[in-house]
């Protein structure tokens, strides 16, 4: 399961900070971490990264801009702005992010060299971010209330449809007032401004600080809600992590490098896993190939000595072509096995007329039965070829030896249209 660090930059002047390991779904996957981000580094390397800035240095706007993208965008976001910024452009950076359902678009902007030092700091401890956010910018939406964070002297406030903002100014009573949750008594007289529904999100420290004074200004409130925050806010703004309004703050020369580390250990199970079956694959197909290399050298031998013991004339070249040419032409010659079947099926007839003559020894070769026969007479003989002959064969006797038995004779046999070749 991929894991995230969600990691607070430290305020300035302090060198330890909080960080807390979420799942994909924004559940901590372990408990809130306090220390320096050289002790954070240790749990990073296992786990993407993303930095939450002190809103306190962050100014989040929505400005309408005209249509366009990239640099030519960015361009146009300090001019949108230009009211809003008491710094000198030149020493500010600009982040965009999406266009809103407001018809504006979403900008973070931060000093260059605030920024510069956050990045420094990271990269000195080992840590390399994918995204550094804003932390109010992760502070959920209310539909029907105004949100509040207050962390020690800075409040974090949220309408419903705003941008988040955060001013940094004690007591409660005056942050509410400079931030416009509560009215301003030294305001003209007029059109009362209406009490704003509130909900305050605060951990357990700083809600003992401040309950009494929050409690003297509840009847400026239409309602007021207090949210404690046992584990401190990582774990609540964790559950932000998804939302599309977050503006990363690296980009241009800022931009995240790839992390091929982090990506290399988040694949490298899989890719160990194919290449362990493509291993062994490629080994099983040169087992494969071997044994059929094996196979075939041992069919070689053996159409060799088929060959040698059927053709002993001929010499050995490439046996495998010469068996097979030698079967075409006895297949093109139309007196393949069946013209044999048929001599020895009339042989066989003829033979069982003539019970005292029978065959020695037999052999065939090129439409031709060589027989050497043993008869009682000639005339058994001149019967047998006579008998074959009807038949649609020729018989002729080569040769024949008076025995004491009667006869030994040499005779071929074949079809009555074929000669013998000289």
């Amino acid at each position: 399961m991929a894991l995230t660090l969600l990691l607070r930059l430290p305020p300035p002047g302090q060198a330890e900070t909080d960080w807390l390991l979420v799942d994909e779904t924004g559940a901590a996957a372990g408990p809130r971490q306090h220390g320096t981000l050289q002790l954070a580094a240790a749990v990073a390397a296992s786990a993407r990264v993303i930095a939450l800035a002190p809103a306190t240095q962050v100014l989040l706007a929505e400005p309408v801009l005209p249509p366009g993208s990239g640099v030519k965008l960015v361009r146009a976001v300090p001019f949108a702005l230009e009211e809003q910024l008491t710094e000198d452009i030149d020493q500010l950076y600009f982040a965009v992010g999406r266009r809103t359902a407001r018809g504006g678009t979403s900008v973070a902007v931060v000093s260059v060299e605030v920024m510069r030092s956050w990045i420094a700091d990271l990269r000195a401890a080992g840590i390399d971010p994918a995204a550094i956010y804003a932390d109010m910018a992760l502070l959920p939406e209310n539909p029907s209330q105004t949100v509040l964070w207050l962390e020690q002297d800075r409040l974090a406030v949220r309408r419903p449809g705003a941008l988040p903002f955060a001013v940094e100014i004690t007591p409660v009573a005056e942050a509410l007032l400079v931030a416009g949750v509560t009215a301003d008594p030294g305001d003209v007289p007029g059109e009362p401004k209406a009490l704003e529904n509130v909900i305050l999100y605060v951990n357990q420290d700083d809600w003992r600080r401040v309950e009494r004074e929050f409690n003297a200004l509840v009847e400026k409130f239409a309602s007021f809600k207090v949210q404690l925050l046992a584990d401190g806010p990582l774990p609540w703004l964790a559950r932000e992590l998804g939302s599309k309004g977050a503006v990363n703050l690296l980009q241009g020369e800022f931009a995240a490098e790839a992390d091929y580390g982090a990506r290399w250990r988040r694949w490298r199970v899989a890719a160990l896993l194919a290449v362990g079956l493509l291993c062994v694959h490629v080994v099983a197909q040169a087992l494969q190939i071997r044994q059929a290399n094996r196979r075939s050298a041992e069919l070689d031998t053996e159409i060799a000595q088929v060959f040698s013991s059927a053709m002993p004339t001929e010499r050995l070249e490439d046996p495998r072509r010469q068996m097979q040419s030698r079967l075409d032409r006895i297949r093109k010659s139309a007196a393949g096995p069946q013209y044999f079947l048929r001599a020895m099926q009339t042989l066989g007839g003829a033979l069982a007329q003539l019970p005292k003559t029978s065959i020695e020894a037999l052999s065939y070769r090129e439409q031709t039965i060589d027989m050497k026969l043993t008869a009682p007479s000639i005339d058994a003989l001149s019967q047998l070829s006579q008998a074959v002959g009807k038949q649609g064969l020729s018989a002729e006797i080569q040769s024949s030896t008076p025995t004491a038995g009667g006869v030994d004779a040499h005779m071929q046999v074949r079809l009555a249209t074929t000669r013998k070749k000289p």
